[in-house]
């Protein structure tokens, strides 16, 4: 499955063209790489996703069968491994 969908789909990100726009801004990695909107993810992968004031880190844990995923499914595709906040710079 594409990135821009998968995040779309498991609810990390809510618009599918937000995603596309910080896969091109280089402010999500896919295992550590910068990763494209196209990218193909797997189980097991990472992707770090880097927001203004936190980043946070998923690990991925299986793929659905469809877009059509419920608000409790869609939980269940990700595992938050790390958050991190960033310290105000004012």
């Amino acid at each position: 499955m594409r990135l821009d969908l998968f995040v779309k789909v498991s609810r990390i990100i809510h618009r599918r063209t937000l995603a596309k726009e910080l896969c091109d801004g280089g402010k999500i990695l896919l295992n550590l790489h910068p990763a494209k909107a196209a990218s193909e993810v797997r189980p097991g992968d990472t992707i770090e996703i880097d927001w203004p004031l936190l980043t946070r880190r998923y690990r991925v844990e299986f793929l659905p069968e469809n877009r059509n995923v419920s608000r409790e499914k869609s939980r269940e595709l990700v595992t938050l491994l790390e958050e991190h906040r960033k310290e105000d710079l004012f």
